[in-house]
């Protein structure tokens, strides 16, 4: 049996969600003086929650059985973004990282003793390189062109 998400303003979990926590958030209120430093901050934190059940309830997401948000990936274009932009935005700073690292050992590949250089980072060499990753896409795409991407297998020391 396949359990099919609802909308968390149809969820009867996500309203029952809500409905706890801004009552324990209520009864914390109550042990404050009502102008008191603590019951402000408190006032605010429930607001925001509010806020928060709200907002989940405006922008359409899915919602499970236990209230809580689903990650659904299927066909259906309205819950692409809740699944693309952050799979895109992983992929971009792995790759960011990756590159940044590959970069430093290539700079450093050089030296007289390379593994030192790999175990004791030099940061500022590391500071250096850093910011040229941002644009990792066009530099692997370039490299790649140009043939420096690829090292050949006899290249490669084991």
């Amino acid at each position: 049996m396949v359990r099919r998400s609802a909308l968390f303003q149809e969820s009867k979990a996500f309203a029952k969600r809500e409905k706890q926590s801004v009552k324990k958030l209520n009864s914390s209120l109550k042990k404050y003086a009502p102008d008191s430093a603590p019951a402000l901050a408190i006032q605010a934190t429930i607001e925001k929650t509010k806020r928060r059940f709200e907002n989940y309830g405006k922008f359409g997401l899915l919602c499970g059985s236990d209230g809580l948000p689903h990650l659904i990936v299927s066909g259906d274009q309205r819950h692409w973004g809740e699944f693309i932009t952050p799979g895109v935005l992983f992929l971009y700073i792995a790759g960011w990282i990756g590159w940044v690292g590959r970069s430093y050992l290539i700079a450093v590949s050089g030296e007289k003793k390379p593994a030192m250089r790999e175990i004791i980072i030099d940061v500022e060499l590391a500071a250096r390189i850093i910011p040229r990753g941002f644009i990792w896409p066009v530099a692997a795409y370039r490299e790649l062109i140009n043939g420096d991407l690829v090292v050949d297998d006899a290249d490669i020391g084991y």
